[in-house]
């Protein structure tokens, strides 16, 4: 087995803004293995708020090299690394190339019998209302819309997002970027608004402020779970679990993640962070498990991968020419 790692900037059409950050690309570590003319991929982004970075991630890699060049397997590779982009990456290769030694799609592995078009949110960016509004309304073939709230005029802009798109599903995500009172105070604007999901509404470590928190809108962690074994914790605070194979490391763990949260009685929501459509291809996979789905990044790319994921009608696909196939 040989190991290739190396990093690519992919840049975005225009900066995207959250809570605590601005995104003008994507920088990713792509792992390629190669074994006796199978080569297989994987892509990692890591989690910046934890302090990822693709040198981070590489340095990961590399530690863990003579292991996957002896042929490691995925479930060893959960023993060998912690959650995260690094792991991300080796496990989504690892899946490819079991794929392509059984002659099955990475999917019928994980127990689909088949794939369908998923309906993926299309995230706007943090902004001023006007300009929200303006991007709600250029995502002519959306069907679901999440958006982006910082602290600065927050109802007004929930309000500009619902007044130009009112036909579509509405979800808000505050990163982190709200307090128990102004969560309250801004409720009833959120159900004036129709809006349907509330995520990550406070900062890391706040997650008990939501305890008899009223609200007849589901709310989902986000950034307070990482992996499955974050799930307990949630229980009774939160209804719903975005789970991110970058957070989570891969494929492998974000199945299970998904299942267990359903015995605990979460919904199931995919989402992702930034990166190029061969991160997005093992997270649609994830996504056939999923209420919810957040699988946008790509469209924020000046360019992309060849036999990029699909969007048409407010839906993605991710063929398997793309990542993932015989």
């Amino acid at each position: 087995m040989k190991l290739a790692v190396r990093i690519e900037k992919w840049p975005y059409v225009t900066p995207f803004r959250i809570t605590d950050y601005v995104f003008t690309g994507a920088e990713v570590v792509v792992v390629t293995l190669d074994d006796g003319g199978l080569t297989a991929r994987g892509e990692g982004d890591g989690v910046y708020y934890r302090g990822e970075t693709p040198d981070s991630i590489v340095h990961e890699i590399e530690a863990v090299r003579d292991f996957i060049e002896a042929g490691a397997n995925r479930e060893e590779l959960q023993r060998l690394l912690p959650p995260g982009g690094a792991r991300n990456a080796l496990d989504c290769a690892m899946w490819e190339l079991d794929a392509k030694r059984a002659h099955k799609p990475v999917w019928e592995l994980a127990g689909f019998s088949s794939v369908k078009p998923l309906l993926t949110t299309y995230t706007i960016g943090a902004g001023t209302p006007d300009e929200m509004a303006a991007t709600a309304r250029s995502y002519v073939g959306a069907r679901a819309i999440k958006v982006k709230l910082t602290p600065e005029n927050t109802a007004d802009c929930i309000r500009a997002v619902r007044g130009a798109r009112p036909d579509v599903w509405l979800g808000v995500d505050a990163n982190r970027g709200l307090t128990r009172s102004s969560l309250e105070a801004l409720l009833p604007v959120l159900k004036e608004c129709e809006v349907s999901l509330i995520e990550q509404p406070f900062a890391l470590g706040h997650d008990a402020d939501l305890s008899g928190l009223k609200s007849s809108i589901p709310i989902a962690a986000d950034e307070s779970v990482q992996s499955s074994a974050d799930l307990k914790a949630m229980v009774g605070l939160y209804d719903a679990i975005n789970i991110k194979l970058d957070k989570c490391g891969g494929l492998t763990e974000g199945l299970h993640m998904a299942r267990e949260a359903r015995k605990l009685g979460f919904r199931v929501m995919v989402g992702c962070m930034s990166g190029t459509s061969l991160a997005r291809a093992p997270a649609f996979v994830l996504g056939q498990l999923c209420d919810i789905v957040d699988l946008d990044a790509p469209m924020f790319l000046s360019r992309d991968r060849e036999h990029a994921a699909r969007y048409a009608n407010g839906e993605v696909f991710c063929p398997d020419a793309l990542w993932g196939g015989v």
